[in-house]
């Protein structure tokens, strides 16, 4: 059970992230905020089952927002690792707590707390990526720590 969100965008830079049902960081992409954002999802994808096959064995539904919704992409899941897309929709304008989809939120939230993440300083995605992975590495050893 994942989920992925790509909707955070930061001064013309689009954040794809890959997360557990904890909220933690698996995969993140950093690119272009006109970038697809199912074709991005499907590059987390691919790059993460090529570093770290053994995260993706036992996933069997992958929950996404409404910017992921498609045919294409759904097939795109399946033949890379097997598992269902879930879209989690909204049914009413208000406001209201989407369920499963909080679980990526709370984990953009965690990273508002670092002034670094709040603004593109990076001048290349690359460095972006790897700052926010140095975040949440700091994220879970302090949770280990407590």
């Amino acid at each position: 059970m994942y989920g992925f969100d790509g909707c955070k965008k930061v001064k013309g830079r689009k954040r794809q992230t890959l997360v557990d049902s904890l909220g933690l960081l698996l995969k993140v992409v950093v690119s272009e905020a006109n970038a697809p954002e199912r074709v991005l999802a499907a590059y987390a994808l691919m790059e993460l089952l090529e570093e770290r096959p053994e995260l993706l064995e036992k996933v069997e539904v992958l929950w996404v927002d409404s910017g992921y919704d498609g045919d294409k992409f759904a097939l795109c899941v399946w033949l890379m690792i097997q598992a269902h897309v879930e879209v989690i929709r909204r049914s009413e304008q208000q406001f209201q707590v989407l369920p499963k989809r909080w679980v990526v939120e709370r984990t953009f939230g965690w990273f508002n707390q670092y002034h670094r993440l709040s603004k593109d300083y990076e001048r290349l995605p690359e460095m972006s990526e790897a700052a926010i992975y140095a975040v949440m590495t700091r994220i879970m050893l302090r949770r280990l720590v407590v």
